[in-house]
């Protein structure tokens, strides 16, 4: 089945792309969740759309990669979550809770469908977060760190006493 992508997937394409795949795939996985729309003759217009929405938002060069890459080594991001006694969080870490904090550390503004997380954060401690930052560019960090705030349960010591 063609279909006309209208978000990046990885291992797919990028927006405004048209690429054949297997029915089920675009019926019960890429059309309900909006990253793709059934290919028309109609849906020309569309690509063109998309296209143009796509060139405002993505990174053009490789240079400008490498600058955000380097603003990103620059930024420590740590992240204030909830969690239990044996460290498990309360939900899990987001993609778009990891572009925020990147932001508010005084990093680069992320697109959030750039961050790539391996599996989803659901445990305190050091984690490995990976940035799309350009077709030819991955940026890989192990300082994306989940805690829980301290000031939040009354610490005493190395112990956490819940109120």
């Amino acid at each position: 089945m063609k279909i006309i992508l209208t978000h990046e997937v990885s291992g797919l394409g990028a927006a405004g792309d048209v690429v054949d795949v297997k029915d089920g795939y675009a019926r019960n996985y890429l059309v309900p969740r909006g990253f793709a729309i059934r290919w028309t003759k109609g849906g020309e217009k569309d690509v063109a759309q998309i296209r143009r929405a796509r060139k405002i938002h993505e990174i053009a060069t490789i240079e400008q990669a490498n600058e955000i890459k380097a603003r990103l080594e620059g930024v420590k991001v740590r992240l204030a979550v909830r969690s239990g006694d044996a460290g498990r969080l309360f939900g899990s870490v987001t993609p778009a809770d990891l572009a925020s904090a990147i932001k508010s550390a005084g990093g680069p503004e992320v697109d959030k469908r750039r961050i790539e997380l391996g599996s989803p954060i659901k445990t305190l401690g050091s984690h490995q977060v990976s940035v799309r930052l350009h077709p030819c560019l991955l940026y890989t960090s192990r300082r994306r760190r989940a805690r829980r705030p301290r000031e939040r349960w009354g610490c005493s010591g190395s112990s956490y006493d819940r109120p």
